[in-house]
């Protein structure tokens, strides 16, 4: 790279609005809550095509094709330019937008061209100067984010049949190979200069944050040797070598790229057994509202204690019966219950990641009508065959799987009028802890609390491990699972939900308020650091997985080598990249 700005994955451009506080605009530097007491602008992930700044997407039949092209001076703050389409949040927010919209809005898609629209650059990955003047939190968010984002696009392959075809015209570095990786299929134009690499060990005395080390060896199995000569070489590998170490695909001479893509892409396509015919759905404008300390949905809402560090979230059932008939359901669009709700969920947990990072425990209720609910859960077990009820259903479980690699203590209560049934049962499974009132509260007449469990908690799903929660929680037995699935569509009480397993605790009405009280309170006076540790380490038990990798080294790698002197330092190379000054490395192995 002859510019000296960029190394890691792509991302697209979200919106800095301003509601009320407690967001204020910062300038030149990303900061976390807590550097010299100032705030980040809010990150708004709501966007669509219109309002892209950074990718070009267009259509040929069953062909998407999807254009890197970063503007330069299109970064989320001011302080760097975007050269070399490399990229910050906002340029991967976009990504992920046009990902989404390709599965539900275009059904006849059966391959995405991966591509850049600039001469001789694909991507040089995550940007340099905006990565050494982030907070340590804003640089690990990032990195999870564009992480999910490729995992979505692996996903779209492997249960959309929505193929990505990567087409690198000229040079990917770093987080821009890391793309590249996501894809079914790697295409390198060879002119004897375009490469792949992956440089951020010799570069930046980081790692790839987007799973590029994960990808090479456990999903395109290239040979340890070359892994580490690869991972080790500035200027990376191109033409032949490239093909022979499985690094790409196939190579192209440029006088034939543009055939040779098209071809390609058409035979990913014509293997697709998406819907060609089929018309797919709207993803209108997301309807939010942020005050000073709540935030509401359609589907949900939450409450912020900012002394306390805590988010109280309920989740709202229903108001009617959702439809059952498949018309119906398509009919109704993104205004369908199971979709809404994915979308909003979605949109807050984001949302909260990003911009409210001190915010680190989250409290789940609920509330509505269970039948409604059972029925909703019904409607997508009924059409599960249905192209569309089968995205909304994936759906559900990336935005579930996203609430379980945040970094935030979960803790779900279940109490009289709480609404715990099917799709929002897995918010108990999903927590580090529960708790559910044996009996009702003194004066309420209100009905005692009560769980139900639906096929949704059995399979539909799953974690990054492959498996249900249920399957984790009863990993050393699985007549426990069984025992649960007995009892799949019965309301269960406290003492049945606890013969069961499925809760923690049971306490009743003289001691709810102060078990719930301690265990909330006990959680901000932890050190966050090691509660992020714990949660990552105790939440995926049971089989290692891609994910589960990419995941547990993103907390354990990254978190540790993103705060070293050797990398951020004063002396360090994220610090001194670019300057003409050799970092300074301390030489102790630890």
């Amino acid at each position: 790279m002859d510019e000296k700005e960029a190394i890691a994955p792509p991302s697209a451009t979200g919106r800095q609005i301003r509601p009320t506080s407690p967001y204020a605009r910062t300038t030149g530097k990303i900061w976390g809550r807590g550097n010299q007491g100032k705030r980040p602008s809010m990150i708004d992930f709501r966007t669509n095509p219109d309002q892209y700044k950074h990718w070009k997407l267009s259509f040929d039949g069953p062909v998407a094709t999807l254009a890197m092209d970063v503007s330069e001076d299109g970064g989320l703050v001011d302080g760097y330019e975007l050269k070399l389409n490399s990229y910050d949040l906002g340029v991967d927010i976009e990504l992920y937008d046009a990902i989404q919209r390709l599965r539900f809005e275009h059904p006849e898609v059966g391959c995405v061209m991966l591509t850049s629209a600039k001469d001789r650059i694909f991507c040089a990955g995550a940007n340099i100067r905006m990565l050494g003047t982030s907070s340590h939190a804003w640089k690990v968010n990032f990195c999870k984010f564009t992480n999910e984002t490729r995992n979505g696009m692996e996903d779209a392959s492997d249960y959309s049949d929505q193929k990505y075809l990567c087409v690198i015209n000229g040079v990917a570095a770093g987080g821009g190979y890391e793309l590249a990786l996501a894809a079914d299929h790697i295409m390198l134009v060879d002119d004897g200069s375009s490469s792949v690499s992956l440089p951020e060990v010799p570069l930046l005395a980081v790692l790839p944050g987007t799973g590029g080390l994960t990808r090479v060896v456990d999903k395109r199995h290239v040979r340890r040797d070359h892994a580490d000569y690869f991972c080790t070489l500035t200027e990376g590998i191109k033409g032949k070598r490239a093909v022979q170490w499985k690094l790409v695909d196939e190579i192209v001479p440029r006088s034939k790229l543009q055939e040779k893509a098209t071809e390609r892409a058409l035979e990913l396509a014509a293997k697709s057994k998406r819907p060609k015919d089929a018309v797919g759905i709207k993803l209108t404008p997301l309807e939010v509202t942020y005050g000073d300390n709540e935030i509401t949905y359609g589907t949900l809402s939450a409450t912020i204690d900012r002394d306390l560090g805590v988010a109280t979230i309920t989740l709202h059932a229903p108001a009617d019966p959702p439809p059952s008939g498949i018309d119906d359901i398509h009919a109704q669009g993104d205004k369908f219950w199971p979709l809404a709700f994915a979308r909003d969920m979605d949109n807050f947990i984001v949302h909260m990641r990003t911009n409210e990072p001190e915010i680190g425990t989250w409290v789940f209720k609920s509330s509505g009508n269970a039948e409604n609910l059972a029925a909703a859960d019904q409607a997508l077990l009924d059409n599960a065959d249905d192209w569309l009820v089968r995205e909304i259903t994936l759906y559900l479980k990336r935005t579930l799987k996203r609430l379980d690699v945040s970094s935030r203590s979960v803790i779900t209560l279940v109490e009289p009028g709480s609404c715990f049934t099917g799709t929002f049962f897995e918010f108990v499974l999903a927590a580090d802890r529960s708790y559910m009132l044996d009996g009702t509260f003194e004066g309420s007449n209100l009905p005692p609390a009560a769980v139900r469990m639906t096929s949704m908690n059995f399979g539909p799903l799953p974690m990054c491990n492959g498996l249900s929660r249920m399957e984790t929680r009863f990993l050393d037995d699985p007549e426990k699972v069984e025992d649960a699935k007995a009892e799949m569509g019965s309301d269960l009480d406290a003492e049945a939900a606890d013969e069961l397993g499925l809760v923690t605790f049971i306490p009743d009405d003289i001691d709810w308020e102060d078990e719930v009280r301690l265990a909330i309170e006990e959680r901000a006076h932890f050190s966050t650091d090691a509660l992020t540790g714990l949660e990552a380490s105790l939440r995926f038990a049971g089989p290692e997985t891609l994910e589960t990798k990419i995941f547990g080294r993103l907390s354990a790698w990254q978190n540790w080598i993103f705060q070293r002197p050797n990398a951020v330092g004063e002396e360090g190379a994220l610090k001194r990249y670019g300057t003409g000054k050799q970092a300074h490395f301390n030489k102790e192995r630890v």
